[in-house]
Parts: structure tokens; sequence; C-alpha cells
């Protein structure tokens, strides 16, 4: 017979991913008061916006089991779309922002149909040419773009009279939109979807002969996953009101793998923390800031060796089997 005790436990086991997610939402609504420096702020501001960036990467690597080094280039194009609707052409920023989504939705599709056919390290080299291409056209057309320059001059979101324009107010903004990307990533692999996005991570062929469309499956996480690297990419530019290429290099795009491949490939939860950790890295080791890439690089070859599933799956898995086999043993 079950105690009040057992049904309490059970309760919180049954609904802890509503309950894990009502907690964090607390914790994010009382940070700014708990943590007023706006350099810090700002860094949590950049966390969020990544979060939506890697949680729909890890939807293409984790579930998918593809590998893309190029969604800085989506992070560019949405960054850097808002940017020339909302100055240049003068344009409302929260139309722009959607108009600009949906016109990486159709690049995302024009780009995914051919480059999916293709796998593995072959997937990799298309998709990071894709970033270069990219890269190039913001550095070059400057008439357009600001060229190395950068692009200036954005103007703040705003809804209202409420204007995002300090990182309190920016703050609640960008974790709003993280949040919803998240629940969207949450529902999404424990729907249908996703669990044929999964058995195509685990046995492409397999997932085929069970009926899983695995073509179009791989497009259409592809095509979400650019979708919120667009939508990162607009609060991005309207957070800083300045976009430059460097922030859309091949090594940003880098940058994202390895904060999926930290948190666990397939983790969502995880991803929250292997961006976090990979933001945050470049201000505790301030000192060797020139060697960032490199210690990024570092990261990514152990956890691969060592942590194969990521550095919070692994982790959790080993955490789990050494409590199974204390059982055993009692």
């Amino acid at each position: 017979m079950m105690t009040h005790k057992d049904n309490f436990f059970y309760f919180l086991y049954l609904h802890r991913t509503g309950l894990t997610v009502s907690a964090l939402s607390v914790l994010l609504l009382v940070w700014p008061l708990i943590e007023s420096n706006p350099y810090n702020l700002g860094l949590s501001n950049l966390i969020a916006i990544y979060v939506m960036v890697v949680l729909g990467l890890n939807l293409f690597i984790g579930y998918a089991g593809q590998i893309s080094l190029g969604h800085a280039a989506f992070f560019a194009i949405g960054a850097y779309g808002s940017a020339i609707g909302t100055t240049t052409l003068g344009g409302p920023a929260w139309p722009v922002m959607i108009v600009v989504a949906l016109a990486t939705a159709l690049i995302a599709l024009a780009v995914g149909l051919p480059t999916l056919k293709l796998s593995g390290h072959y997937l990799a080299m298309a998709t990071l040419g894709f970033n270069i291409v990219v890269y190039t056209i913001l550095v070059q057309w400057d008439n357009v773009t600001g060229g190395p320059s950068g692009f200036a001059g954005i103007p703040y979101l705003a809804i209202g009279p409420v204007v995002f324009d300090n990182e309190i107010h920016f703050h609640y903004l960008a974790w709003t939109f993280a949040m919803l990307a998240l629940l969207l990533c949450l529902n999404l692999v424990r729907s249908g979807v996703g669990r044929g996005l999964a058995a195509l991570a685990e046995d492409e062929t397999a997932a085929a002969a069970l009926g899983v469309d695995t073509r179009r499956a791989k497009v259409k996480v592809f095509i979400l996953s650019a979708v919120l690297a667009s939508l990162a990419g607009s609060l991005f530019a309207h957070c800083y009101a300045f976009v430059s290429p460097d922030s859309f290099n091949i090594f940003v795009s880098v940058d994202f793998v390895i904060m999926v491949v930290v948190g666990g490939m397939g983790s969502i939860w995880g991803t929250l923390f292997g961006t976090a950790l990979i933001t945050l890295l470049p201000e505790w080791i301030e000192s060797l800031e020139t060697f960032k890439d490199i210690i990024h690089g570092l990261i990514l070859v152990l956890i691969l060796l060592f942590l194969p599933q990521g550095l919070v799956t692994g982790i959790v898995e080993a955490v789990r089997t050494r409590i199974a086999l204390s059982r055993q043993q009692v």
C-alpha cells in the first residue's frame, strides 16, 4: 500500500518537468533583484539568446542525428535582417522579426533540401560552407551591412510604453523567449514527432523501416532550428543596438556545437548548462582569453573521449549506474 509520502514523491516524479520549469521561471523572475550588476545581467541575457540557438541545434544534432557547423549563419540572418528592416527600411520591429524568421525558414528549406541528402562530415562541411558564404556577404556588402565596421543604430524593442533599453527590462524579454523555446522543445521531444526523431538519431535505416519519413523529418527540424536561431539573432541585434560580422563567424558556429556536446546531445535541460558554461568560461579565465578557441576545442575533445553523451548526461548516467549497483549489492 502506498503511503502519503510515496504518493507525494510519485506526484513530484510525475510532474517533474512542469515543476522544474516553474521553479526556473520563479528564479528568473527574481534574478534581477538578486543580481543587480548590469554586466552580470548582460551575461545572463546573452545566455538566454544563445539558449534559443542551441536548443534548436540540439534538436538537429541530438534528436535528428545530424551535424551543422553553420547555425551562426542563421543567427546572423536574423540579426542583420532585423537591423536592416528596422533601421534602413524603417519597418516596425516586431513585424520585421516575424518576416525575417519566415525568410530564414525559406532559406533553411533551400539550403536543407540539397545538403541534407548528405551525412556525417560531408553535411558538416556543407553547412560550414554556408556559414562562410553568409559571413563573406556580411563583410563584403558594406553599403548594406556596414562591412567589417558593423551596423549601428538599431532601435530597441518596445511593447507599448515599455522600452527594452536596459539589462533588467531586456532580461525579462530574452528569458521569456528562451523559456518559450524550452517549452516548445520539451513538448516536441515527448511527442510522436520527437520519438520519430530519436529513432532517426539511433538508426536512420531502422527509423525508415518503421515508417518515419527520414528526409522530411530532417528538413523540418533543420528549419525549426534555423527559425529559433533567427529569432535569437533578432533579439541580439535589438539588445545591443549594434551587430558586426565577428559575432557570426565559423568559430561561433563551433561554439554552438560545443554547447550542445557539453550539455549532452539529446538533453534539452543539459542545453541550459552547456550554454551557460561555455558563455561564462571566458569570464572565469579572462587571462586566457587569447586561447579561448583552443580551450573550447580541448573541452570538446575531452568530453567526446571520456563523456561522449555530454557532460550533464554523462554525469547523470554515472550517478544512476552507481545507485543501481549499490542497490544490487544491498
